[in-house]
């Protein structure tokens, strides 16, 4: 079987590199936007991709300072993402487009619906950055991320350790070692580590660090979504311990056609937990575009 990580093309996009893969050469165009820290599109979407492949053209990007898609400078914040996607869809011929995303790259998404409905089709955000006003712990987590260095060195702490990756993807896939492709998981996880302390990247996104406020929220995208004019699939895992179940269930109440599904045996990276079931909710909710 040919694996669609196998190829790749190297776009340059906002003035950076970004790395794109297809799978699909039928139906409707579905981007893939994956999460934050170290995410990348070949480790999340692994075993959603060619299951989505089959009635999509999928589009599966590696994020600004993710993967292949490095080295970039500057601010890479939500207001960058606005532009970086209308660039990223002008250069891939796509007027208009579905978006699944997790995690930040949920969060991304939304704020780009938001702006420009007349682009997204449809949307599925799972486990979404973006939601809410306050987190536990708000202003020591902002203190702590504002710490000057500190990212930077958790980074190299993290390339440096790989038995710390290893454990911590234990304690947070569900499944533990008994997860589909855990041992290639960890080894994708644990390279990206090692390029973040290559290239100095911090160990959080741009965007999820400008999130953060000393004591609120700086991005919370909650009061904004009852004008979010895209059907929308809200996905949480019931063990997401990131994503609360009453920021989802607010978010599928205030946005118009949009509803939340919570799957059990999840946490907060459902793609890897669950992608069988999560590419059968996707499938189904992509299939009302073309049942009206």
């Amino acid at each position: 079987m040919i694996d669609t990580f196998d190829k790749h093309s190297d776009l340059t996009i906002a003035g950076g590199p970004v790395r794109v893969y297809r799978a699909g050469e039928t139906g409707p165009p579905l981007l893939l936007l994956h999460g934050g820290m170290l995410d990348t599109a070949p480790g999340v979407w692994r075993n959603v991709a060619p299951q989505l492949s089959v009635d999509h053209q999928v589009y599966l990007i590696d994020l600004p300072r993710h993967g292949g898609s490095r080295p970039w400078k500057g601010m890479l914040d939500a207001d960058f993402f606005t532009g970086f996607l209308a660039e990223l869809l002008d250069t891939l011929g796509l007027e208009r487009v579905s978006i699944m995303g997790l995690s930040l790259g949920a969060g991304v998404a939304i704020g780009y619906a938001l702006q420009h409905p007349e682009r997204v089709e449809r949307l599925i955000a799972i486990g979404p950055g973006g939601l809410g006003n306050r987190r536990t712990a708000q202003f020591l987590t902002w203190m702590i991320i504002r710490t000057p260095g500190l990212m930077r060195l958790i980074s190299r702490y993290l390339a440096a350790r790989p038995k710390a990756i290893r454990t911590s993807m234990i304690d947070n896939l569900v499944a533990g070692t008994q997860t589909r492709d855990f041992e290639t998981i960890v080894e994708l996880v644990s390279a990206e580590a090692r390029a973040k302390a290559a290239h100095r990247e911090p160990a959080l996104d741009d965007w999820m660090v400008r999130a953060y406020g000393p004591f609120a929220m700086r991005l919370d995208y909650l009061p904004e979504l009852d004008r979010l004019q895209v059907p929308t699939l809200w996905v949480r895992g019931d063990r997401d311990p990131l994503v609360g179940a009453a920021e989802l269930a607010a978010a599928a109440e205030a946005a118009p056609t949009s509803r939340l599904v919570t799957m059990t045996g999840a946490g907060h990276i459902v793609s890897y937990d669950r992608p069988d079931e999560l590419c059968r909710l996707a499938r189904e909710f992509l299939a009302e575009r073309d049942s009206g």
